[in-house]
């Protein structure tokens, strides 16, 4: 499943290659609760088919009615300059679009985006790339830049600069039948999946549409991969032949996430193995996450994968989780398997 602003800008392009009116809509502020955050995008086009979300689905349907019925009178042009939209000020319009109590979000709404520059865009996420778009308020006028790294939508009184980037992206190392359920859950999410083993006997029965499997070396494929702050690598063959240098190329990237599956006694002999025998430290190894998974209790694959997700999720969104649990406050020891497996402990 591709990135949704991919997706929407996709779209948008597409539409206005094609000489269809279209407009894109920004979320640029929120007070309170909010549907969808600051920087949630939207493309309508001039029949109101939308691509894309800014609320729960009451906003879109009132940006429908407006731009496709031209002679209402509350009805949006067809050409103009940038406009912005608010809703949600009162709570009989925060109840009419069903926006959460005392949640009220700003719009910033483009009409006839230039082609030109929607498809240089696209070009430049097709290619891996981060972006920055910043459009002028007088006239909609659109420049492009490139990012070093993710950064907050930003609005001053003149500008409105939006980063985006390519997909999310999870390399799993291993195929077997919990990397099946992990990566069909990060496809949902909207990450590009990788899968690389080695293993014929594990490849043979992977079966996951959307997701690139590959028979390379998992270092090999990390060093290709070249994994940058929106890629995430999971270790999950329990081999140390596969996983171990795997892991260490992946410490030398700005991956966001990096981790393995195994029982806590597994990934302190694997911390201790690289440090003994691979020039390892635990400074080095701090970013090395494992056992994988926050702790739900799990003990079957597709519970392990839900755990391992949402993991990825939370760190992904900036969500601060504990490393570890409190032995001296948990009575069951099994408690302590993996956080979110069902791995033994030891």
């Amino acid at each position: 499943m591709e990135n949704l602003d991919v997706t929407v800008l996709r779209a948008l392009r597409d539409w206005r290659a094609a000489g269809q009116h279209a407009l894109l809509v920004t979320v640029v502020r929120t007070w309170g609760s909010s549907p969808r955050p600051v920087g949630s995008i939207m493309a309508l086009r001039g029949d109101g088919a939308v691509v894309g979300s800014v609320s729960g689905g009451c906003i879109e349907d009132d940006l429908i009615a407006r731009y496709t019925q031209t002679g209402a009178q509350d009805a949006l042009p067809r050409e103009s300059a940038p406009q912005f939209a608010r809703y949600g000020v009162s709570a009989e319009e925060a109840f009419r679009f069903g926006l959460p109590c005392g949640g009220t979000l700003e719009l910033l709404l483009e009409f006839d985006p230039d082609a030109a520059s929607l498809r240089e865009l696209v070009q430049v996420l097709d290619a891996g790339r981060l972006v920055h778009r910043s459009v002028r308020l007088t006239d909609g006028q659109v420049e492009l830049a490139p990012a070093d790294a993710p950064a907050d939508l930003s609005l001053d009184a003149h500008r409105l600069v939006n980063t985006f980037g390519p997909e999310y992206r999870m390399l799993i190392i291993g195929a077997g039948q919990m990397s099946e359920y992990l990566a069909t859950m990060a496809l949902f999410c909207g990450f590009a999946v990788t899968v690389c083993d080695p293993r014929e006997e594990y490849r043979g029965s992977f079966d996951v549409p959307g997701a690139r499997l590959l028979a390379t070396m998992p270092d090999d494929t990390v060093a290709d991969m070249q994994p940058d702050a929106r890629t995430c690598v999971i270790a999950l063959t329990h081999d140390p032949k596969l996983d171990d240098l795997a892991l260490l190329q992946a410490l030398e990237t700005p991956a966001f996430y990096i981790g393995a599956i195994g029982s806590r006694r597994n990934n302190a002999a694997r911390r201790q193995r690289m440090i003994e025998h691979l020039e390892q430290t635990e400074e080095t190894l701090a970013r090395l996450r494992g056992p994988v998974g926050i702790y739900i209790g799990s003990k079957t694959p597709p519970e392990i994968a839900v755990s391992i997700m949402a993991e990825v999720l939370a760190v992904k969104n900036g969500v601060q989780l504990p490393r570890d649990l409190d032995v001296a406050h948990v009575k069951d020891r099994q408690a302590l398997a993996p956080a979110g497996s069902a791995c033994t402990v030891g």
